[in-house]
């Protein structure tokens, strides 16, 4: 996997110029893609960007041909040449088809290098990564320590500089997972299980959201990504260990209630094989986006 400074060397000059263009609105983009957090999202930005810049290549002549032709095609201009029987030009033919086939060859050349550097599937190091198993649910996101055997509800906790190396799956509708600044939104399916490996280099409280309408709780579908040094994982997951619920099937049961804007919470330990036994949908499915419509939800602990 290329480094931020490996994947950044590609675009020469062109980036810096769009990231002084767009400085003055940083703050709009604290948590977005262009705000990158780890290798992946970094990538992401690369790509976003050199993208950016190959369409201008299209979109600013265009913009200031047409300014020009006005200009200069003004009625009290007498030196401008009406020519109503123009048919063919071959020296324009040529412009207006070179320029987009190079436009696409060009973001054909970025898609295709980037698709295959920011993989999904290909592991971002050769340090062991840490596990995390994510389930989608309605309203509401379930993340599964296998190693460590605890659980978390709407908070997803990892340590800085540890490959992540993520197996998802839905319990409900289809869903997609996405940690802006982290990188790569990836499918969550009911089903079938989807793999994605990042890796968070700074520590940092990063949105995690739903990337893909699921139902009336969608708009409130988010997580938070806590980035900690190794040291406060540890104690995160000390923590965890000691406190709360079994996430056992009874507790997971009530866990496909739908919810709306769940508070993050923890479980102490988890029933062992719960994440293969959700995608192999050997568990209930959810109840999906139509039951609930007042908006309230309902706590799976038992209240309203």
């Amino acid at each position: 996997m290329p480094s931020w400074r490996g994947i950044s060397g590609r675009c020469g000059l062109a980036t810096p110029l769009v990231v002084a263009a767009l400085w003055p609105a940083k703050p709009c983009f604290a948590d977005s893609i262009l705000a990158p957090a780890g290798p992946v999202g970094a990538g992401d930005a690369i790509i976003l960007l050199d993208a950016t810049i190959i369409m201008l290549a299209i979109v600013i002549p265009t913009m200031l041909a047409t300014l020009a032709f006005a200009w200069w095609y003004r009625a009290s201009n007498a030196r401008a040449t009406y020519r109503p029987d123009w048919t063919y030009s071959g020296r324009i033919e040529l412009l207006v088809w070179s320029i987009p086939t190079l436009v696409i060859f060009f973001l054909g050349g970025v898609i295709w290098i980037g698709s295959h550097q920011l993989d999904p599937f290909q592991p971002l190091s050769r340090a062991k990564p840490l596990e995390i198993e994510v389930v989608a649910l309605d309203w509401k996101w379930l993340f599964i320590y296998p190693q460590q055997n605890v659980a978390s509800i709407n908070e997803l906790v990892v340590p800085v500089g540890t490959p992540l190396h993520f197996r998802l799956t839905s319990a409900s509708v289809f869903n997609v997972f996405f940690v802006p600044r982290l990188g790569s939104q990836i499918y969550a399916m009911n089903g079938m299980t989807s793999q994605l490996n990042l890796l968070a280099d700074k520590p940092g409280n990063y949105l995690g959201l739903s990337a893909h309408f699921s139902g009336d709780g969608f708009s409130n579908m988010h997580f938070a990504t806590i980035a900690e040094p190794q040291e406060q994982f540890a104690r995160w997951i000390a923590q965890a260990q000691a406190k709360g619920e079994v996430l056992d099937a009874a507790a997971y049961r009530r866990l496909l209630r739908q919810d709306i804007s769940l508070a993050p919470y923890t479980y102490r330990g988890v029933l062992p094989g719960l994440f293969d036994a959700v995608a192999m949908q050997k568990l209930p499915p959810g109840e999906g986006p139509h039951a609930s419509r007042d908006g309230a939800g309902i706590n799976p602990h038992g209240g309203t």
